[in-house]
């Protein structure tokens, strides 16, 4: 994989000019684009191949693209790119043994519209990911939907409202909790973990009080919390650094908490990540903090 692939991938599997150069040259996304590795979608976006394998494997299993695969149709980040097409069937059709390769089938009567244009709406594929992912992969999927305009905030939690079956009740949480603030899937599944350990913050707050003025990802006036998700871009150059030091010590200064945190801690030490929110709440209600988990590298040691 190249590297412009790796950031795109890291990015939520579409992203824009802007976003790529962020972290590489343009040299480099051209060549990257010239291996196929990337994709050019449109003027200034970029994609996976994945995406238009996806579409590919769906038609020619007369099939609709959704879930995962429908959104990053739709030009919405995801937490993670899925390998396998996921597809929609009508209720009742049998599928041969060799039509499943390569895919992750569904089965559901969809609108004409859906069909003819071979992916399901913006409602549909929220309300679809919400219902059979994970809460923070379902999350980042809403969020990314809500931020692209595709749906509004008060369509969602209506169409959720209604749901029924199987599901449902895992959808209207993500419908409650979607927020288009979001700025990627990196601060979804961050606010994530938050909910589930009973913190509520608002994403990108404006923090502008006497001598402080600072937007963070994540934050609570109330409990003067501060949670971060620090992506290598953001202080990829020496005076991005600098400003981010000095951007949490004057949050110090002003008496917030500040939790920072790496992709690969939000996205593959979620056990972790949760131990450390907790552990925070638990210092402030003047609790004992419990053991930290096991990281992943140190139960590989261990076994």
């Amino acid at each position: 994989m190249s590297p412009v692939a790796d950031s795109l991938r890291r990015l939520g599997g579409c992203a824009t000019w802007t976003e790529l150069r962020q972290v590489h040259s343009e040299r480099a996304l051209r060549r990257a684009c010239a291996s196929g590795s990337v994709v050019r979608t449109a003027r200034g976006r970029y994609s996976l191949p994945e995406v238009g394998a996806h579409r590919a494997l769906a038609a020619a299993r007369t099939a609709t693209l959704s879930h995962l695969s429908a959104a990053l149709a739709h030009g919405w980040k995801v937490k993670t790119v899925p390998d396998r097409a996921w597809v929609t069937v009508r209720r009742k059709r049998r599928l041969r043994p060799a039509d499943l390769d390569g895919i992750r089938p569904h089965w559901h009567d969809l609108t004409p519209a859906e069909r003819a244009a071979g992916v399901t709406s913006p409602v549909r594929t929220v309300l679809d990911c919400a219902r059979v992912l994970p809460f923070d992969e379902a999350l980042a999927v809403a969020d990314s939907a809500l931020r692209a305009g595709a749906v509004s905030a008060e369509v969602l939690r209506a169409a959720a409202a209604s749901t029924r079956g199987p599901g449902a009740t895992a959808a209207r949480r993500v419908a409650r909790h979607a927020d288009g603030r979001a700025a990627n899937p990196f601060e979804s599944v961050l606010r994530a973990l938050t909910l589930e350990v009973g913190l509520v913050l608002t994403p990108q707050l404006v923090i502008a009080e006497p001598g402080l003025f600072a937007v963070v990802d994540l934050g609570n006036e109330a409990l003067r919390l501060a949670v971060e998700a620090d992506g290598f871009e953001t202080h990829g150059t020496r005076r991005g650094l600098r400003k981010d030091c000095r951007r949490h010590t004057e949050l110090a200064v002003h008496a917030w908490s500040s939790l920072r945190y790496t992709y690969e801690d939000v996205m593959f030490e979620q056990d972790w990540t949760r131990w450390t929110l907790r552990s925070w709440a638990d210092v402030r209600a003047g609790r004992p903090v419990a053991s930290p988990p096991l990281r992943a590298q140190e139960q590989a040691d261990a076994a």
